[in-house]
């Protein structure tokens, strides 16, 4: 069914690749203009462990989206910043419009280290992108839903480690949980404007968060440079499904459904894409 999030407009942190590009990429399609940040340069915390997305990968979100015949305004912001994500949003609000559709997607991932042995900077990096930043991104979206009176859905990125606990991942479980307690505070305090919020829960997912040697460590602890090859059956037995991974798509077909009005009174839901991973 074309057309299920037409003429509406969706904020999207994260975007410039991975699942944040995907899910632009497919609420365009299904007829949504786009507000698209990104912080777009690395992270000291992270950078050893996975490549940081680029305005050029920006870029190229930009121009799938304008393929597509819609409307996009990008922006190279950090979500930890308050003020400047605001005032992008605010300048995005003005130039498209409105806003309908908020996915806080925005987030980072630093494993290999039990909890005991995360460091300071790498705990605070990830719970003010990934906790924090999705805080910023809904506390400056929800005025602009209240005040246009329509309603709207706001979808949080969590994670199957927002569900059940992640060895050797201490700060991104905690993050991913956290974004869980936000989403159900949020979903009582907005129902009265039906505004709707949701948290979408990806397992493994094919992008350079997980596709690297970090993650691929934990799998094969010892082993340099695990290749995809090698670490495939392992992810796959972990799922109940036969699959190692999701691709990005998959998470970005969830995020338009709670995204449109097919999921009018769906709030307050922990919806899994984890081929069953979190049922094992």
């Amino acid at each position: 069914m074309a057309g299920r999030v037409a003429g509406k407009v969706a904020f999207v942190t994260g975007a410039a690749r991975g699942q944040g590009r995907s899910h632009a990429l497919r609420l365009a399609e299904e007829g949504a203009d786009i507000i698209a940040l990104d912080l777009a340069e690395g992270v000291d915390t992270v950078t050893p462990h996975y490549r940081a997305a680029t305005e050029d990968d920006l870029a190229e979100t930009a121009r799938g989206v304008e393929a597509l015949g819609r409307r996009i305004i990008t922006g190279k912001v950090d979500v930890r910043d308050f003020e400047a994500l605001s005032e992008f949003l605010d300048r995005g609000v003005a130039e498209l419009g409105r806003v309908d559709i908020v996915v806080a997607n925005a987030g980072i991932f630093i494993s290999g280290e039990p909890a005991h042995r995360i460091t300071e900077a790498e705990w605070d990096d990830v719970l003010d992108i990934n906790l924090k930043g999705v805080w910023h991104t809904c506390k400056a979206a929800t005025p602009h839903l209240i005040d246009q009176g329509h309603g709207g859905s706001i979808v949080i990125t969590s994670s199957t480690a927002g569900i059940k606990g992640t060895r050797d991942a201490g700060a991104y479980a905690a993050s991913k949980h956290g974004v869980v307690g936000l989403m159900r505070t949020l979903v009582n305090e907005l129902g009265k404007y039906r505004i709707r919020v949701n948290t979408v829960h990806p397992g493994a997912t094919d992008t350079d968060m997980i596709m690297n040697d970090s993650c691929f460590g934990l799998f094969l602890p010892g082993v340099e440079h695990p290749t995809k090859e090698q670490v495939a059956p392992l992810f796959a037995g972990a799922n109940a499904m036969p699959v190692p991974w999701a691709e990005p798509i998959d998470i970005s077909h969830a995020v338009l459904f709670l995204a449109s009005d097919e999921a009018r009174y769906v709030t307050g839901t922990q919806l899994r894409v984890d081929a069953g991973f979190t049922t094992r």
